[in-house]
C-alpha cells in the first residue's frame, strides 16, 4: 500500500524534490568551498530553478499525491510557473548587487531555492498540513534572508520585525486550522467542503475560517495585517526585497484562492464578506499611504499592499471569472514588480546605493532607455490603457461587477485614480526635473530583466495575451 502510494506520488512531486535535493547539494558545496563559491552557487541555483520549471511543464503528470495532501492541477501549474519565474529573476538580479555591495554569500541563493520549494508546496497544498508545511518552509527562509546583512542595523531590524509578526500570524493560522478540524473532523480541503455542505453553518467553523484568512492575509501583506511591509521592504537588502515583492505574494495568493474556493465553497457568502473588507481596506490604505513616501522601496511596499487589494477584488467574486482575473493579475503584477525593482537595483552612484525618488531626477536625460521602461511600468501599475496593468484591473473589476459587488468595483476604480498620483509623480521627476548625478552603468542582468518586463507589459502582452488568458481560464476552471 505504501509502495503503491509512493510510486504514484513521487512523479507528481518531482519538481519539489528536484528543488529540495538541489538546495541540499548546493548548501554542501558552498560549505566546503567557502565564500568564493557564491558566484557558482548563484549560477547553479538559477539552473536548478529552470530545470524544475521545465520538468514541471514538460514531464510532471497531473494528479493527487500523498492521499490528498498534494494536488497538481492546471491551477497549480500556472501559479508554480509564475513562482519559479519570480525566484529565478530575483537570483539573477542579485549578481551585480552582490559584487558591488560585498554581498557574496552562497547562502542567499540556497535560501531562495528553499523558500521557493515551500512556495511550490503552498500552491499545491490539498489539506491543512500541506498548507502549514509549505507556508513555514517559505517563511523561515525569508526570515533569514531579510536579516542576512548582519552588518546593517536596518536589515537586522527588518528580519526581527518580520519574524515576530510572522510568528504571530502563524499562531493565528494554526488556531483557525485547529478549530476547522475540531468542528468538521477533516483536514483535506475537499473533505472540509463536503462536510460543510452537509452540516450546519457552525459558528466555530466561521471563527476558524476567519483566523486562517487572517494568517494568510499577513503573507500577502493585506490590511490590517500589513504592518511589517514598509519597514521590511526598506530595511532588507534590495535583491531580497525584490524577491519578497514577487514570488511569495503569488504563492500566498494561490494558497488563499485554493483554501477559500476549494475548501470553503459552500461558505462563499461568509468568506466573501471578509475578503471584501480586506480588499477595500488594502486598496484605499495603500493608495493614500503611498502619497507621502519619498523612499522608493517604501512606496513599492504600499503599492504592493494596494495591488493585493485589487487582486482580492477578483477572489471576492467567488466565481470562475474572478479566479481567472486573480491569475491574470498576479502574472502581470509579477512582471511589473520585477521590472520596477530592476531599476531600483540600478539606482547606484559611485558612493553607493540611493533609494529616494528624487534621485531619479532627470533620468530621461542621463539614461533615456531606463526612463522610458520605468515610465511604462509605472503607468501600467497605475492601470492606464493599453498597458497590461489596465487589463489586469479590468478583469478583476468585471468579475466583481458580474458577481453583483458594484460598490467594491467602484471603490477599486477610485483607489486607482488616487494611485495614479504617486506613479505620475515618479514619471514627472524623471522627465521634467533637472538632472542630478548620473547612475553608474546598469548591469547586464538588470537590463535584461527590465527590458523583458517592460516589453511584456507593452506591446508583447497585446500580442500574447490570448494564450495567457486561455491558460488562466483553464486553470480557473479547476475549481468549478
Amino acid at each position: 500500500m505504501l509502495s503503491d502510494m509512493l510510486a504514484t506520488s513521487l512523479p507528481i512531486v518531482a519538481p519539489e524534490l528536484i528543488m529540495a535535493v538541489g538546495a541540499m547539494l548546493l548548501l554542501m558545496y558552498g560549505v566546503f568551498a567557502g565564500e568564493r563559491s557564491a558566484q557558482t552557487v548563484t549560477g547553479l541555483s538559477v539552473a536548478l530553478i529552470i530545470i524544475a520549471g521545465l520538468w514541471l511543464v514538460l514531464v510532471t503528470p497531473l494528479g493527487v499525491a500523498f492521499g490528498g495532501s498534494f494536488i497538481l492541477d492546471p491551477f497549480a501549474v500556472f501559479m508554480k510557473v509564475l513562482v519559479l519565474i519570480g525566484a529565478a529573476a530575483a537570483v539573477v538580479m542579485s549578481v551585480g548587487f552582490a559584487e558591488s555591495e560585498r554581498f557574496n554569500r552562497f547562502e542567499f541563493p540556497v535560501l531562495i531555492v528553499l523558500s521557493t520549494t515551500g512556495m511550490m508546496m503552498m500552491v499545491s497544498a490539498g489539506d491543512m498540513i500541506g498548507l502549514y508545511l509549505g507556508l513555514e518552509l517559505q517563511s523561515l527562509a525569508i526570515y533569514v534572508l531579510a536579516a542576512i546583512n548582519r552588518d546593517s542595523v536596518r536589515s537586522t531590524e527588518a528580519g526581527l520585525k518580520y519574524f515576530v509578526l510572522g510568528a504571530l500570524s502563524s499562531g493565528m493560522l494554526l488556531y483557525g486550522a485547529s478549530l476547522i478540524y475540531g468542528f468538521t473532523g477533516q483536514i483535506e480541503f475537499h473533505a472540509i467542503a463536503a462536510s460543510v455542505a452537509l452540516g450546519e453553518r457552525s459558528l466555530g467553523i466561521i471563527v476558524g475560517l476567519v483566523f486562517v484568512l487572517a494568517g494568510l492575509a499577513f503573507k500577502i501583506s493585506a490590511v490590517p495585517f500589513h504592518m511589517w511591509t514598509p519597514d521590511v521592504y526598506e530595511g532588507a537588502p534590495t535583491p531580497i526585497t525584490a524577491f519578497m515583492a514577487g514570488a511569495p505574494k503569488v504563492a500566498a495568493m494561490a494558497l488563499l484562492t485554493r483554501f477559500t474556493v476549494q475548501g470553503f465553497g459552500p461558505l462563499t457568502v461568509d468568506w466573501q464578506q471578509v475578503l471584501v473588507f480586506i480588499s477595500i481596506a488594502s486598496m484605499v490604505f495603500g493608495a493614500f499611504a503611498a502619497i507621502g513616501q519619498r523612499n522608493i522601496k517604501r512606496l513599492m511596499a504600499y503599492s504592493s499592499i494596494s495591488h493585493m487589494g485589487y487582486a482580492l477584488v477578483g477572489l471576492s467574486a467567488g466565481t470562475a471569472e474572478g479566479v481567472r482575473g486573480v491569475l491574470l493579475y498576479m502574472a502581470i503584477y509579477l512582471a511589473m514588480t520585477l521590472g520596477s525593482f530592476a531599476v531600483i537595483l540600478a539606482m547606484r552612484r559611485k558612493d553607493g546605493m540611493v533609494e529616494d525618488i528624487d534621485d531619479l531626477a532627470g533620468l530621461s536625460k542621463t539614461n533615456p532607455a531606463m526612463a522610458l521602461f520605468l515610465t511604462i511600468l509605472m503607468l501600467s501599475l497605475a492601470g492606464l490603457p493599453p498597458l497590461a496593468g489596465f487589463f489586469a484591473k479590468y478583469f478583476v473589476f468585471m468579475a466583481a461587477v458580474e458577481a453583483g459587488l458594484y460598490a467594491l468595483a467602484v471603490i477599486g476604480v477610485l483607489a486607482s485614480v488616487v494611485g495614479l498620483y504617486y506613479y505620475l509623480r515618479i514619471v514627472k521627476v524623471m522627465w521634467f526635473d533637472d538632472a542630478s548625478e548620473d547612475f553608474v552603468p546598469m548591469a547586464t542582468e538588470l537590463r535584461v530583466v527590465l527590458g523583458v518586463s517592460a516589453l511584456f507589459i507593452f506591446p508583447v502582452y497585446l500580442l500574447v495575451g490570448g494564450p495567457i488568458f486561455a491558460a488562466a481560464e483553464a486553470a480557473a476552471r479547476t475549481f468549478f
